[in-house]
């Protein structure tokens, strides 16, 4: 899905334009690129930056190198536009470990150029590949990170580390309401599938409009609900079924890069 209006036309021009000059210059194929932050989570404040995330192939010859090249493609920022991107080959190995953040930006609703067919391929391995513990226990470790220095006391924090906390809660949350999907990056999606109390819904629903008027580090009220969601999420990771890694999922990685590779 994407969702072409949560960007302003003159930025999602300029990213379109920043896009197009790494192709030329490293010579690559774009095979996808997305937001993946705030924006596309679902919860951007006016100052937010542009967290722009791709997935390039380069030509055949250049992966049969004795000497490996590097496998990132890294932009400065500039004028809060944040673009990195990752070789598929480093994409595809962190897919075989249950790397969470390659089925994020699969999952991201804003999308800045429309998906390489290949994508689809990569998607349903994806989904072949999910292993529920695993996930789980990456976003336990990123909400309890996020969460150390204030979940525990009841001192006001700023709304931004309410949600980097809640995120990652509510996503195990719908792991353990379907253990056999890939969970959604965006938080009201996350929230439409955790089935969740109305009135917590609700509560959700006021920190994002608040977070909407207030800048990155403004802070908001302590909300005892939703901490107690937060605390409880973040200890269930736990309770996730294991998917083992087979073999035939290594050989159809192999068999996609290939096919890639060769086109």
């Amino acid at each position: 899905m994407t969702f072409q209006g949560a960007i302003a036309p003159d930025i999602r021009r300029e990213i379109e334009t920043r896009l197009a000059d790494i192709e030329a210059r490293e010579g690559v194929r774009l095979l996808l690129a997305i937001e993946s932050g705030s924006r596309a989570w679902g919860f951007p404040s006016p100052d937010s930056d542009y967290d722009v995330r791709f997935l390039y192939l380069r030509p055949r010859d250049w992966y049969l190198s004795l000497a490996p090249g590097r496998d990132v493609i890294e932009q400065p920022i500039v004028d809060d536009i944040d673009l990195n991107g990752w070789d598929i080959r480093k994409a595809l190995g962190l897919l075989l470990r249950s790397n969470a953040t390659v089925s994020e930006w699969m999952e991201s609703p804003i999308h800045y150029r429309p998906a390489d067919p290949f994508m689809a391929q990569l998607a349903a391995l994806a989904d072949d590949l999910l292993n529920p513990r695993a996930l789980a226990h990456h976003y336990a470790s990123a909400g309890r990170q996020a969460a150390e220095r204030w979940l525990d006391g009841d001192e006001a924090v700023p709304v931004k580390k309410y949600f980097y906390a809640l995120r990652p809660a509510l996503t195990i949350r719908a792991l353990r309401v379907n253990p056999t999907a890939r969970p959604p990056m965006n938080l009201q999606a996350l929230v439409a599938v955790s089935d969740l109390p109305a009135a917590l819904a609700g509560q959700i629903a006021e920190l994002v409009e608040a977070k909407a008027r207030t800048n990155e580090r403004a802070n908001g009220t302590r909300l005892p609900d939703l901490d107690a969601l937060i605390r409880s999420e973040l200890e269930r990771a736990g309770e996730l079924p294991v998917r083992a890694l087979r073999d035939d999922f290594v050989g159809r990685a192999n068999a996609l890069f290939l096919e890639m590779a060769n086109t």
